[in-house]
């Protein structure tokens, strides 16, 4: 995995509600624990230097897309985001050699992008365009992947704001995504009410990360003989960000 220390500009990272002012050394502990995670799953971490020229780098999942074989550079949908994408350039070509990536006018967040064992879902949302994921598609159909591009529910910042993969074939989501349709032919698993933001969990090998503030979502995952392992997140999510976003995982 790859993941990015985040910077005291953190605090002034893009979000929804201006008011939810987020402390940076409750983030930094988060994100500490957050690598911690990943490591005890089994991953080998590449830890980034912090950038404070840029708040939100530290979601390192936006302006980069990665499978086992391939790297593509994206290009944020945020304007004050599209200078991350030179930054972690050097990471990629260092751990995947040549590397693809999106051109102008073609927008495209990570966030946006789901993997599934037989498909890549692609949603259309406020921070990815048609012509960026068009272009995402292609790249990923040259690899031999199946590819769908669809429609972000309405008021989701993005696709995996609301969806994360337990297993092969079941989804973790929110009730509108759930009735969506986006995901016929998967066992769905809804998250219940007031707990939306628990629907971008992270499976790591044989663990699930999850947030530690909900509750009822780790009841239900429990039942599917899941083993389940929480994190905090309370000051991650004022910024709009959940447990995928803080790395990059192959």
């Amino acid at each position: 995995a790859i993941v990015r220390t985040p910077a005291p500009s953190v605090v002034n990272g893009l979000r929804s509600d201006a008011s939810a002012m987020p402390d940076f050394e409750t983030v930094a502990r988060e994100h500490h624990a957050y690598v911690a995670a990943l490591r005890a799953a089994g991953l080998s971490v590449d830890v980034l230097p912090a950038l404070d020229a840029f708040p939100d780098s530290v979601f390192v999942e936006d302006p980069a897309f990665v499978l086992p074989q391939s790297a593509i550079l994206l290009r944020p949908g945020a304007p004050s985001r599209l200078g991350e994408r030179e930054e972690i350039r050097g990471a990629l070509i260092r751990h995947f050699g040549n590397i693809a990536e999106l051109s102008e006018g073609e927008y495209a967040d990570g966030g946006d992008v789901l993997v599934t064992p037989k498909t890549v879902f692609i949603g259309l949302s406020a921070r990815t365009n048609r012509a960026g994921a068009q272009a995402l598609q292609a790249h990923l159909q040259s690899l031999d992947r199946e590819v769908r591009i669809v429609e972000t529910p309405a008021g989701i910042l993005h696709f995996k704001t609301a969806s994360s993969l337990l297993a092969e074939d079941t989804i973790l989501c929110t009730r509108p995504m759930a009735q969506s349709g986006v995901f016929d032919g998967f066992r769905l698993v809804v998250t219940p009410e007031g707990e939306d933001a628990a629907a971008n969990a992270l499976r790591v090998n044989d663990i699930v990360l999850l947030g530690d503030r909900f509750s009822g979502t780790l009841a239900l995952i429990r039942e599917l003989g899941l083993h389940v392992e929480t994190l905090a997140t309370t000051e991650i999510a004022k910024l709009d960000a959940g447990l995928s976003c803080m790395s990059l995982r192959w």
